[in-house]
């Protein structure tokens, strides 16, 4: 790795693979179960499940740059607004997700929502993050 905070192909590919796997999962069980759009086909059980085993890649490759992009980015002083954005969302979606499954129904809905809201801002964020060629610093 020549460049400060870059990632080796696999661990790029992994990261990528299961951001998109779960985002894309998650947008496909949104649509089909909170926007009854093709809902026979998008709102079910597999496409939930399928969610979930992605989430948990999703979590594994985060696991994967915790150690040093973290430590890189905050070094280099570069796209920290996208990047503690993607993080601080991440732990939202890993404690609604935990919520969602584990916690109690009278909270459900209110869960609901802020896990999809959530959703939807971290996968934009984590699409500007990684696709944004222009770095910018913070204040």
């Amino acid at each position: 790795m020549s460049r400060l905070g870059k990632m080796p192909s696999w661990q790029k590919l992994f990261v990528l693979s299961g951001m998109l796997a779960c985002s894309i999962s998650g947008s496909l069980y949104l649509l089909g179960h909170e926007f009854h759009i093709q809902r026979t086909t998008l709102g079910t059980h597999s496409i939930l499940a399928a969610h979930g085993v992605a989430a948990i890649l999703a979590t594994l490759a985060l696991g994967s740059i915790l150690p040093f992009h973290l430590k890189a980015g905050i070094k280099s002083k570069k796209k920290w607004i996208s990047g503690f954005s993607q993080l601080s969302f991440l732990a939202i979606l890993l404690i609604s997700g935990a919520l969602l499954y584990y916690g109690p129904e009278e909270m459900r809905d209110r869960v609901v929502s802020t896990h999809w809201m959530v959703g939807l801002i971290f996968f934009a964020i984590f699409l500007l993050h990684g696709l944004r060629k222009i770095e910018y610093s913070s204040p």
